[in-house]
């Protein structure tokens, strides 16, 4: 048992979560000091997210060798992330008016503190157009993109130099080619020596989440919290379920051949850490590795099913809360915005909140304060929030190789059947 403890990243990282809430319940002000674990943990991995996806966007444009192929690759997948992501939307406005989880709050907008909403309705501005946004996903300078981090922004970058880099002469392009692949390597080895910190970062994370916020904070706003994770859950079944059972293959089978870096994402509520696994495991259920390097990098910024969720699901909590009456002109426009503002959340510090006031904003009659109410349960929300995200991404990857007959159909279901090892 203690070896396969010592094997196992899934029981480590589970272990971790038990741990740093009993630690955060016992030992408050010492959980509080807890916080850089959980900090540092992300912080590493964020440093490697920007160079990963652009190798892997690079080699997979490259690896095709067919422009033309790929931009249809490519076309498909933006339709199937705006199908998928309007369902999602309208999923948030359908259970927010059957379940009503804000009406009865009854909460006075004059009272409401904005002081800690200052440095989201900020970055809010950035993108509260559809132009804001689309100049937003140009880099001041080719450095620059990777300095901050910017995903949207070095998908560009990465897109543009494999493209690039077919058109250039063959042997000048090769050498390119494998200076990449060597930086890749490496790059992916550093994120294998980093995850294995994964335990320590979800203590941290957990024993300080605990302690600041306390177990009142779940029961303070628990109902939306409850009604959120019931929602996605259902999404993740029903919607994303009947999709791979339409390929032919089972949710639950997936789910458990994803469940160490599923853990993980529940610990952080991050996803950016199990990037370079996640790919690694879709190649290994025997889809092509330039259909993987498009599909996923491009639905961490276009496709966040959980996120669409909890977007149009918190904008009309907030309105019910203040007992504000939204007219069908306004839910229209809240859905057509949230198209648009839903794009691009990842990578911007506070995301959630960003993009939400970011949508709040193009609604005169919908207060941004409102905000306030959500800021206590985000991290709660957040944990659910990312796993869907990632699963949505696997899924939609798996969709598209299916689409484009890009995927081993029965080593997909070997894997999944376990009849097929990682490695093999």
């Amino acid at each position: 048992m203690l070896q396969k403890f010592k094997s196992s990243l899934f029981l480590q990282v589970i272990f971790a979560l038990i741990l740093g809430i009993i630690i955060g319940i016992s030992f408050h002000d010492f959980s509080l000091a807890l916080k850089p674990l959980g900090d540092g943990f992300i912080a590493l991995i964020k440093m490697l997210i920007a160079p990963i996806v652009f190798c892997v966007v690079v080699l997979g444009l490259y690896g095709a060798n067919d422009l033309k192929k790929m931009g249809k690759v490519g076309a498909k997948t933006i339709l199937y992330f705006e199908i998928v992501t309007s369902f999602a939307l309208v999923l948030g406005i359908v259970i927010a008016y059957i379940f009503k989880p804000g009406v009865g709050m009854n909460i006075d907008i004059a009272q409401l503190d904005g002081k800690d909403l200052n440095v989201y309705t900020e970055r809010a501005h950035t993108m509260s157009s559809g132009s804001d946004f689309l100049l937003h996903i140009i880099p001041k300078t080719f450095v620059d993109a990777f300095a901050r981090g910017d995903i949207l922004q070095v998908l560009l970058i990465a897109i543009l130099f494999g493209v690039a880099l077919l058109m250039i002469p063959k042997h000048l392009a090769e050498w390119v080619c494998k200076a990449i692949e060597a930086f890749s390597e490496v790059f992916f080895k550093m994120m294998a020596l980093i995850i294995r910190l994964a335990p320590v970062g979800v203590f941290g994370s957990v024993a300080y989440t605990t302690a600041k916020f306390g177990l009142d904070s779940l029961i303070q706003l628990g109902y939306l919290v409850l009604l959120f994770y019931v929602t996605c859950i259902l999404f993740v079944l029903i919607i994303l379920g009947g999709i791979l059972k339409f390929i032919g293959l089972n949710i639950f089978k997936f789910l458990n051949y994803f469940k160490a870096e599923l853990s993980i994402v529940l610990g952080t509520a991050s996803s950016d850490s199990v990037l370079p696994q996640i790919m690694k495991k879709l190649k290994n259920l025997g889809i092509k590795d330039s259909t993987v390097g498009l599909v996923i990098p491009t639905g961490y910024s276009f496709n966040l099913d959980g996120f669409s969720i909890y977007l149009t699901l918190g904008v009309i909590f907030i309105a019910q809360a203040c007992n504000i009456d939204l007219s069908m002109h306004d839910l229209l426009a809240i859905l057509l915005v949230s198209l648009v503002t839903s794009k691009g959340a990842h990578g911007i510090p506070g995301s959630a909140l960003v993009i939400l006031a970011a949508t709040l904003s193009v609604i005169p009659s919908l207060p941004t304060i409102g905000l306030v109410l959500l800021l206590s349960v985000d991290w709660f929300i957040g944990i659910v929030r990312a796993c869907t995200n990632l699963i949505g991404n696997c899924v939609a990857t798996v969709a598209i190789a299916h689409w484009e007959k890009d995927i081993d159909h029965a080593r997909a279901q070997a894997v999944l059947n376990q009849k097929v090892e990682m490695n093999s």
